[in-house]
């Protein structure tokens, strides 16, 4: 038997389940074991998961001390979100670039 945690967060509030497994089990047997203890809590039971904070496949096997992470969604893709901030950026008055432009080498 091993015994692992599974875990979901928001920012309001954390969820922890301790499971008891047998030998063989896998990240999907661990949030099974979670959800059928877990009545009042809104977790994305679909949603991707890891094992201290490395995305998994749900078939991995899991070893004795683990720790299941349930994550949310992201609302926005971080590359355009980087984007969207340096085109608001742009559109602000004295808010220049970051570097002053290099002046040509003189002779």
């Amino acid at each position: 038997m091993k015994h692992c945690t599974v875990a979901f967060a928001t920012p309001a509030r954390q969820w922890l389940w301790q499971v008891v497994l047998a030998d063989d089990a896998t990240v999907a047997d661990a949030l099974l074991a979670a959800r059928s203890t877990a009545a009042d809590a809104e977790v994305p039971w679909e949603s991707e998961v890891g094992i201290f904070g490395e995305l998994c496949d749900r078939n991995t096997v899991l070893r004795d001390g683990d720790r299941v992470e349930i994550y949310l969604p992201l609302k926005l893709d971080p590359k355009e979100s980087r984007r969207e901030r340096a085109r608001a950026r742009k559109g602000v008055p004295g808010q220049g670039p970051s570097r002053p432009p290099k002046e040509p080498a003189s002779r």
